[in-house]
This record gives structure tokens, C-alpha cells and sequence, in this order.
């Protein structure tokens, strides 16, 4: 009996000790650190409210990864189900920002982020009209020890009349979490909500919703950005070391087991590692054996240098994910080799990371040199070169990091007209191949050559017309007959932007192909690069309507456009110099032997540029330019430039070219009249501060038709005609 009664009172206690379990009155730890934060609780089941059942249940990786974040209520968010279309269908994808309030503080980097926004052609200042909602509440730095720290955002964001939970807003972050733990926790709710963040890991990434942006500091332009370093010792691909790295050795915390390992594949000669301990207040106290000789091998070598002479430089975690060394090494086309595991990287839905990086295990440390001197010299100068493709494309200022967020979430939200993985990384990349354009690789002057396929062999000559119509021998009536016997010509358009009325169809010569008169758009020059739907074929011939060609000078030059269909092909030639004296951009008509401009008075061109010049460029450039009527043909060739990187073609011409153009009247009188001069001049600078920097490439390259001799008789030769100097 006393064995049973025994038995049963342990029973009972068991019954009781289980059932005190399942309520949440005792809590095991699975460690001794234990669960630190609540929603590490729930995650163990410990937590209060926890069932029996949910102890034996299975969790998936995937239901674990999502029951992991606490950050946020929308942590399974997904385009389809946190997002309103609806907004976006009536007038496309639009971005508002908020008014800053007043007494709120923006820090220069967030100040630089609205300013992107406000000067693209996503913004609109009516919230009606908008798709995407941006917050003028600085939420850049959300570290509690930062001074760029905005205190009681939760409460700031929720007295937001158009916040509504977060839905359609997008939120920029660059610093989350504070010492010693560096969470991802913005410290408030952002709902269902989009993130635009730095140092974003898989774990709490919800793809095809966040974006994954780089760290970038508080020096990094607005606009423009400086070029990649790819022209500087490029040949041979080896440079003087192979793999480098300099930055701060954490002795403890977050970021330090990796940095602290790298001393193990340091050798003073190819692979040039070093860490410093000196940082932070007290590093003295954590001072280890290694540090005072860490700190003087430090002090030896200088950053810049190594940098720029490393095939490959290491990209550690810090104490976050992202690092400023990821952006240093793209530009100075040093390969970053990426040692930072869970991080999704900068852009990844859009960019092939394998193409331009070396991605290594923080497990695997000790193989990373071996790795890198087994890639053969032609896979590292492929590497280099898309370093400094997406350097320039994506990174290099942060209005081209703003645009890329939100050309990606366009992309997102119109699917149908969405840019595919080759228009993303390669030349000229996603933020010049406008989807509304096409979809069709085809379509572009840039993929000719990536397809296979040659330019379409037909052109349409648009002639500009601003002086009425009086008499047949008027050179525009010359110029339109030698246009369309051409054997490209497939049709010729004469925009009539004078403001007489349009002459009748008989006035106009008759010629072998179609003639179209039509009306400019509110009779601005800048109507000349309208998108017209007459236009049927890839090239474009433009032309001023005092320009003097002969029918041979139009062949030839279009032959020519064939093999460089993504540059302007032309005859008259201009060049662009930095005055030192006056500090500005200078604009010469000089001929020499230099240019950097090719005029559309007469020259060839992609008719994709007329969509990117209309939608792309900001309206105030161009009400600028119909304003003066004047400077629309460098205004063209800024855009031309900036989205090849390339100079324009020049082709010469019979010496008659250049004396008959100054002699036209109509011209002759703007060439000569000084306030057109100046005026040039000024949209030289107007355009350089827009841009952020000077697009004009210079080159001393000519095609000439003596190129095209061969030994045969004078009768058989294709250009004959210019070649009678």
C-alpha cells in the first residue's frame, strides 16, 4: 500500500509539474545565455500562452526564419498581399514625399534621398496621385547612441494621416541597432511597410518586397558620382597585390570572430591584411597579445594605395552585415571578395553578383587565398570591368541608388513591362532602358551586337522647319529632295514650327517616299525629339532646315551609324572646355581637331533617345530650352553621352559644308549674334549642375570616305562625290 500511495503522489506532482509547463508557469532555458528578447521566447515555445503540442511540432526552416523576427507585424509581407496596386493604375507609378515638419532635423544623407526623389520624374506633390508614399521623418540612423537618433518615431509615423499601417510607403535605413547587439529592430513598428536598408540579412529580408541597398556615407554625392578606376592600370589584370584588406580588428562583440582570423592568411607580400585595435574609448581594456604589433603593421601602409593596386580586395562583416569597403572596391575596380555570411546584397533581385564578386564563407576563411589565385586573368579582367559597369550604373551617387530602388519596385508593380536580367548587367544598364519604351532587347541601340543582328538599313529624316515657306529654291526644299533620293530613306517628316500657317500639300516637292507635314507641339524646339508615332524605323536623320547634304553625304553618314547605332553620327562638330579663370564650363565653335558634340542640325541617331530625352530629362531643362530656343541639340548629346559613355561620331564633309553653313542667313545671323553664344554657354553649366557632373566625352576620331578606296575604277566608287575636295 505505502508503494502505491507513493507512487501515486508522484504522479500527481508529475500531472501538476506538466500542466504548470504547458501554462507557461516554468520556464526552461535550452542554454545557459537563454532566450534574450520576446520573441526569442516564443520562438522555444516557452513563452506564455504555449500548448503542449506546439513542443513536439515540427517547424519547418522556413516557419522558424519567419517566427524569428519580432521586427515588425508585416514580416511575411509580399507585393501581392501588402501592397495596393490599385493606387498605381490610374496614374502610373508616382512617388510622394511628405512636407518636413516642422522642427524636425534631416540629416544631409536623408536630405540628398528626398532631393533624388523630388528631382525624378517618379514625383508628384499631389498624394492622389501617387503609387509610393516616402516619409520626411529621418529615419536613416536608427542607433540609439547616434545623434542623427529621432526620438519617438513610433508615434510620430502613426499621426500620419496617409500612413494606413504602412501600406505603400517605403522606409530608408542605413543603421539599425546599437551596442552590443547591432539588431535589425528600427526601434518602431513600419507595419506593412517596404524597407530600403543597408546591411539587410537573408534572415529578415522579404524578397520581392525590401530592397537591399549599400552603405554609403555621409560624403557620397547627390548626384553625378566619380567614374570607376578601371582606365588606370588595367593591363595586366594582376596588380601588385592580390588580395588586401584595412580596417578595425573588434576584440569582442558582434563582427570580431571574422576580423579577428584574418591575421591566419596574412603574409606581408600578396595578401596584405591588417587590423588595428585602437577604436573605441576603452580597447585597452580588451587589448590582446597581438595588438601592439597589429597596430604598428597597420600604421605602415596607406589605404588609398593598397586599394587601388589589389586585383582583389576582402569585404568583411563589420558590426553589421554591410560595409563601406563594398562600395571602395567597386570603384576602384578592386574585386570585392565577400566575407560576410547572411547579408543579402546591394540589389540582388536585379544584379548577378557572381559576375562582379567573389562570394567566400566566414566558415571557410583559410581557402580564400587559394580561391583567389586559382581565377584565371581573363575571368579577373571580366570581374574588374563589371565592377566598374555597375559602379557607374547603380552606385556611384545617391540619386543612382534612389532611382535603382525605385525603378526596381516599378518593375514590381507594372510586371508586363518589367526589364529583364541582361538589361540590368549590361551596358547601359536598368535606369536607361526605359520598360515603357519596350521590353525587347531588339528595340535598343545597345543589344544590337549582344543579339547578333545588324541596325535596320532604313532611316527617317526629320527636317526642322521655323521660317515660312516663300519660295521653291528656299534650301529647306533642296535639302528635303536630296534626303529622300537617298537609298536609306524611308520616309521624311517636316515638323512645321513656324508660326505661319501650314503650307498646302502641292508646295512640297514631289519624291519617291512619303512626305508627312506636321505640326510642333505647342511650336517649342524641343518638340523636334517628341516620341512621334509617324516615325517607322529605328534611325533617325535630323536635320535643321538650312542644312546643306548631298544624297551621297546622307549614305554615307547612315552607313556609318550602322556600325555605332547607340551614338549620335553627324557633321557639324563642336567641343566643350573647363574655363580655370571663370570656373565653369566653356563652349567653342572653333574647328580643331577635338570635339565632344555632334550637332542635330545634321545628324543620325537611335529614335529610342527621342523617349529618353521626353522622359527621362526633368521639365525644367527642357522649359528651360524652348524658353531660349536654343541649346536642345546639347542638351541631346549631354543625354547621349552620359548613357553611353562614349563620344559622338563625326564624319567630315566637302569643304563647301562648312562655308555654305555660315553662310545661310537664318543661321548665320544666330552663329554670329553674341546672346546666342552666351546662351549656349550657360546651358553648358545649367546642364553639368543637373547631370552632377560633365557626361561630354572628348575624342579626335573622324570617318572619312577615302577610308572606303579600292582599286578600281574612279565610276565604281561608292562616295565619289565627297571625295572631290
Amino acid at each position: 500500500m505505502q508503494a502505491k500511495k507513493r507512487y501515486l503522489i508522484l504522479l500527481s506532482a508529475g500531472a501538476c509539474l506538466i500542466l504548470l509547463f504547458c501554462l507557461g508557469g516554468i520556464q526552461v532555458p535550452l542554454s545557459r545565455r537563454g532566450p534574450s528578447r520576446p520573441h526569442d521566447r516564443r520562438l522555444s515555445g516557452y513563452g506564455p500562452g504555449a500548448r503542449c503540442d506546439d513542443l513536439t511540432e515540427h517547424i519547418s526552416p522556413r516557419q522558424k526564419r519567419d517566427a524569428n523576427s519580432g521586427l515588425y507585424t508585416g514580416k511575411r509581407c509580399r507585393m501581392e498581399s501588402c501592397f495596393d496596386f490599385s493606387l498605381c493604375e490610374r496614374n502610373g507609378f508616382k512617388v510622394y514625399v511628405y512636407p518636413q515638419q516642422k522642427g524636425e532635423k534631416l540629416s544631409e544623407s536623408y536630405q540628398n534621398i528626398l532631393s533624388s526623389i523630388e528631382g525624378s520624374r517618379f514625383y508628384t506633390s499631389d498624394p492622389g496621385q501617387a503609387c509610393l508614399f516616402v516619409l520626411s521623418l529621418d529615419t536613416l540612423d536608427r542607433d540609439q547612441l547616434s545623434p542623427q537618433y529621432v526620438h519617438n518615431l513610433k508615434a510620430k509615423i502613426q499621426s500620419l494621416p496617409l500612413w494606413n499601417g504602412g501600406k505603400n510607403h517605403i522606409i530608408f535605413n542605413l543603421y539599425s541597432g546599437t551596442w552590443p547587439d547591432y539588431t535589425e529592430d528600427l526601434g518602431f513598428d513600419i507595419g506593412l511597410a517596404m524597407l530600403a536598408k543597408a546591411s539587410i540579412s537573408t534572415e529578415n529580408f522579404r524578397p520581392d518586397f525590401d530592397v537591399s541597398i549599400p552603405l554609403f556615407s555621409k560624403d557620397h554625392p547627390r548626384t553625378g558620382g566619380e567614374k570607376g578606376y578601371l582606365k588606370y592600370n588595367t593591363i595586366p589584370p594582376y596588380r601588385k597585390y592580390m588580395l588586401v584588406f584595412k580596417g578595425k580588428r573588434y576584440l569582442t562583440g558582434i563582427g570580431s570572430d571574422t576580423r579577428n582570423a584574418l591575421y591566419h592568411i596574412h603574409n606581408s607580400e600578396d595578401v596584405v591584411l591588417l587590423t588595428t585595435c585602437k577604436h573605441g574609448k576603452d580597447w585597452q581594456k580588451h587589448k590582446d597579445a597581438r595588438c601592439n604589433k597589429d597596430n604598428a603593421e597597420y600604421d605602415k601602409y596607406d589605404y588609398r594605395e593598397m586599394l587601388y593596386n589589389s586585383t582583389f580586395c576582402l569585404v568583411p562583416r563589420g558590426r553589421r552585415l554591410g560595409s563601406f569597403r563594398f562600395l571602395e572596391a567597386l570603384q576602384a575596380a578592386c574585386v570585392p571578395v565577400m566575407l560576410s555570411n547572411g547579408w543579402e546584397l546591394p540589389f540582388s533581385e536585379i544584379i548577378d553578383w557572381n559576375r562582379a564578386a567573389v562570394i567566400g564563407d566566414e566558415r571557410l576563411l583559410l581557402q580564400i587565398p587559394s580561391t583567389v589565385h586559382s581565377i584565371h586573368q581573363d575571368k579577373i579582367l571580366s570581374l574588374r570591368q563589371q565592377t566598374q559597369f555597375l559602379w557607374e550604373a547603380y552606385f556611384n551617387s545617391v540619386e543612382k541608388i534612389v532611382l535603382t530602388t525605385l525603378e526596381i519596385i516599378q518593375d514590381r508593380v507594372l510586371l508586363h513591362t518589367s526589364r529583364s536580367n541582361l538589361m540590368w548587367n549590361s551596358l547601359p544598364g536598368g535606369l536607361f532602358t526605359l520598360p515603357q519604351y519596350s521590353t525587347s532587347l531588339r528595340d535598343f541601340p545597345f543589344y544590337y551586337a549582344e543579339l547578333g543582328i545588324k541596325p535596320p538599313s532604313k532611316f527617317t529624316a526629320i527636317i526642322h522647319v521655323v521660317t515660312p515657306l516663300v519660295s521653291q529654291s528656299q534650301p529647306v526644299m533642296k535639302l528635303l529632295v536630296a534626303v529622300a533620293k537617298s537609298q536609306y530613306c524611308a520616309q521624311v517628316i517636316v515638323l512645321w514650327n513656324c508660326e505661319k500657317p501650314l503650307p498646302a500639300k502641292h508646295r512640297w516637292p514631289a519624291t519617291s517616299v512619303p512626305v508627312t507635314v506636321i505640326e510642333g507641339e505647342s511650336k517649342v524646339i524641343s518638340s523636334r525629339f517628341l516620341p512621334y508615332n509617324t516615325i517607322p524605323t529605328d534611325a533617325v536623320l535630323s536635320l535643321d532646315e538650312d542644312t546643306v547634304l548631298s544624297t551621297t553625304e546622307v549614305d554615307f553618314a547612315f552607313t556609318v551609324w550602322q556600325s555605332f547605332p547607340d551614338r549620335i553620327v553627324g557633321y557639324p562638330a563642336r567641343s566643350h572646355f573647363w574655363d580655370s579663370n571663370k570656373e565653369r564650363w566653356g563652349y567653342t565653335s572653333k574647328w580643331t581637331n577635338d570635339y565632344s558634340m555632334v550637332l542635330t542640325g545634321a545628324a543620325i541617331y537611335h529614335k529610342y533617345y527621342h523617349d529618353l530625352y521626353t522622359t527621362y530629362l526633368p521639365a525644367s531643362l527642357k522649359i528651360m530650352v524652348d524658353q531660349m530656343s536654343n541649346c536642345e541639340d546639347i542638351l541631346m548629346n549631354f543625354l547621349v553621352s552620359l548613357v553611353t559613355k562614349l563620344p559622338p561620331i563625326k564624319v567630315t564633309q566637302k569643304k563647301q559644308y562648312k562655308e555654305t553653313m555660315m553662310g545661310q542667313s537664318s543661321r548665320a545671323s544666330r552663329w554670329a549674334d553674341p546672346d546666342h553664344f552666351a546662351q549656349r554657354q550657360t546651358c553648358m553649366n545649367k546642364f553639368a549642375s543637373w547631370f552632377g557632373a560633365m557626361p561630354l566625352v572628348h575624342s579626335q576620331m573622324r570617318l572619312d570616305p577615302v577610308l572606303f578606296k579600292d582599286q578600281v575604277s574612279i565610276l565604281r566608287k561608292k562616295y565619289r562625290d565627297i571625295e572631290r575636295l
